[in-house]
This record gives structure tokens, sequence and C-alpha cells, in this order.
């Protein structure tokens, strides 16, 4: 019955489109940044509601200077592979400069915020801690306030909704670019949350003023079908409104050397599978471990066998922890292990987007994944208790 009331509620609420910070920004006739020389963190997934480029609104804005671009990993548009450096160059469509930090610096330089008085941030994150764009928030807020300017985010969605936190934080000797902030590796906050909470916990060596221009309609409770808004794939292998589940499932795993996923194909994170296992077996294994909200068929890819998945949005299922049983079916059935397989770069890539190393001995010691997930739970517990004071819905 709970459930029923559940998904009647966000029936009602998807009825009416989710107004995103842009579309506030707007609304206010663009007066917080009246005067202001405004830089703009973005890339192609910064629109309105309505699919208009933030970058183009912003400079066609009688009252607003816009004079500067920065742009994330995949680059402006999105269309850069994973851990491909991005170059700097002149956006045609606004003529003005787009710095890439994804490239020699992940942080605006000094020279790059030259004359800039404002910052803005509006891009679409996924809601997974190792999807590198909240790292790049995280060095622009640094930078901002290093430079002692002002730093506005335009809020979005979190297509995983804002209820789900799921797994460990990252130890201190792990933080880098997939893992920049402490926090779960699915949080369930929105980039203005994240934003507000960074600075609060001291997450960055100097802070900004900070302004989060909130959205309007949108609940805790809506995954991105409810919130009545188009999907802008964020990049390559995030193509539709499900794939951000699916990569919180199999996106960190996916780093083991030989594992597959099915990233740079038509199922890119939907799919897990390996050269040595048997597809109709290893989904016959998978099914006896998955939870509510996630069905299993066999798949047999180029040169690997494994499983599809099929995720609901609203699965009660912890898919977090689904990517470490995957991993373990798939480790039981390895000779050498999956981690003797990987080389020490690979290896540590994984250790970094999971957050910590001490996953390899738990696994190969055989712990049960629902051993190793409980003892996230006190994590996460206190960090939902502390996210609260930062939470705008």
């Amino acid at each position: 019955m709970r459930f029923i009331l559940l998904l009647v509620v966000i029936a009602a609420q998807s009825a009416r489109a989710v107004e995103l910070g842009i579309d506030r920004l707007e609304q206010m006739g663009f007066a917080p940044l009246a005067g202001k020389r405004v830089g703009l963190i973005t890339n192609h997934t910064g629109v309105d509601s309505r699919g208009a480029k933030t970058r183009v609104i912003l400079k066609r804005a009688p009252s607003v200077n816009l004079v500067a671009l920065f742009t994330p990993e995949h680059g402006l548009d999105g269309t850069e592979r994973a851990g491909r450096w991005v170059p700097s160059r002149r956006d045609p469509v606004t003529g003005l400069m787009a710095h890439s930090l994804y490239g020699p610096t992940r942080k605006p330089t000094p020279e790059m915020l030259r004359g800039i008085d404002c910052l803005v941030f509006d891009m679409q994150d996924i809601g997974v801690r190792s999807y590198t764009y909240v790292s790049t928030m995280a060095k622009c807020m640094e930078a901002a306030g290093e430079a002692g300017i002002e730093f506005i985010v335009l809020d979005r969605p979190n297509p995983l909704g804002g209820v789900r936190i799921e797994g460990p934080s990252v130890e201190p000797g792990l933080i880098s670019f997939v893992g920049q902030l402490p926090v779960p590796v699915v949080h369930g906050m929105t980039v203005g949350e994240l934003a507000r909470m960074t600075i609060a916990k001291h997450w960055i060596a100097a802070s900004p003023r900070l302004r989060v221009i909130e959205m309007s309609g949108w609940q805790r409770a809506m995954a991105w079908a409810d919130t009545g808004l188009r999907w802008v794939s964020p990049s390559p292998n995030i193509p539709h409104r499900l794939s951000p589940a699916y990569y919180a499932a199999t996106g960190t795993v996916g780093e083991i050397a030989g594992i597959e996923t099915g990233c740079d194909g038509p199922l890119p994170f939907e799919v897990f599978g390996a050269r040595w296992l048997d597809a109709d077996e290893f989904t016959a294994a998978v099914r006896r471990l998955a939870g509510p909200g996630v069905a299993a068929t066999p798949y047999r890819g180029s040169g690997f066998q494994g499983v599809r998945l099929q995720l609901e949005a609203h699965a009660s299922t912890n898919f977090t922890a689904l990517g470490l049983s995957l991993l373990d079916e798939a480790n039981r059935r390895s000779r050498p292990s999956v981690f003797a397989r990987s080389s020490g770069e690979k290896l540590m890539m994984f250790y970094k987007c999971y957050g910590s190393a001490a996953i390899r001995q738990q696994l190969e010691r055989s712990t049960p994944v629902a051993q190793i997930a409980a003892s996230w739970r006190t994590f996460e517990t206190r960090f939902g208790a502390e996210r609260a004071g930062y939470l705008l819905y």
C-alpha cells in the first residue's frame, strides 16, 4: 500500500514539469548577475526546460556580461570519450573562449579568472560520486574562493532521486578527481545541495560566497522520468534517463581489467561480463541474488559472456551492492582473481572509484557482499543525518 501511495504522489508531482535553476534565473530577470562579468561552467547539458542553451541565454541577456566558458570532461559538446584530455577552444555558438578543465588543469587558473566577478555552474550531474562533473564543481568553487569571487549554482535534478544513499565514503588517501568529495557512491543530493555541504564541511581549501538558484517543482522521490524534463545525454556512455542507475551498478566495478560493461557499445553499463564466464550459468546466479526492480537475461558479446541487466528507476535494490555482487560472482569463477588480472594503474582507479582498497581482501576472503554492504550502513546513516541541514527540497 505504501508503494502504491508513493507512485500516486509521484504521478501527481510529475503532472507539472520541474522548473530548473536556469528557468528561475530567467524569471528573476537575471538580477543575480546584473553588473557582473560572468564565467559559466557548462556543457551541452546546460539548457533550460525548453532546451535552449544556457550559454546562449546568458550571452543574449542584455543585463548579463558573459565573458568566458569553462568545460568539463567530455568537452563542451559532450562527445569526447571518458578520460581523454579536452583542449581549450573558442565556442562557435557564443564566440567565447571555452577553457578546458579536463586537460593540463582541472581547476581554473588565476589567468583564466582574471576580470571575472562571478562563476556560474550549470551542468547535469548523474548522482554518482565517481562521475567527474561534481569534482569539476568543487575545483571551481575552490578557485572562486581563492580569487574572492562569487559562485552561483543553477540547480538541476538528481536523476537517481534525492532519497537513495548507497555505498562507502572515500578514504582520505584515495581522494581524487573520481572521488573528490567524501560522500557515498550514491549520495541522493542535487549539485546545489552538494555545493552547500561542501562549503559547510570545509571539503575545499577556500570557500567562495555561494548562492544556489533553486528549482521549482522537484521532489526527492522523483526519478528523471517523473520530472517532465527532456533527458540530455551528459556523456557518450550515459545515453538515456536510466543510464545513471546502470552506472551506479556497474560503473565502479567496470574499472577492473577483464570486466566488460558494454561501454562504447549500444548498451553502456547495462551489461556485465568477462571472457571466462558462461552466460547462462552466470545469469542464473545473478537472478538468485538480484533484488526487487532488477531483471537479468543472458548476454553474449564480442569475446565475452555475461548478463544484461534491466533496472527500474524506483527499484528498492541497492544498485551499488548489486554491482559488487556481480564482481564477486565473476571473481568466484576467475583464476587468478579479478584483482590479480588488473595492472596497478587499473586497480588503483577501481579503489579510487569505490573509495577503499580493503575491498580486494574482503572479496578474496569470500566475505559475503551482504556483510560488506551492511558495513556501509553506519556511514550511510550518518551521512543522511549530516546532509539534512543542506537539503533544499
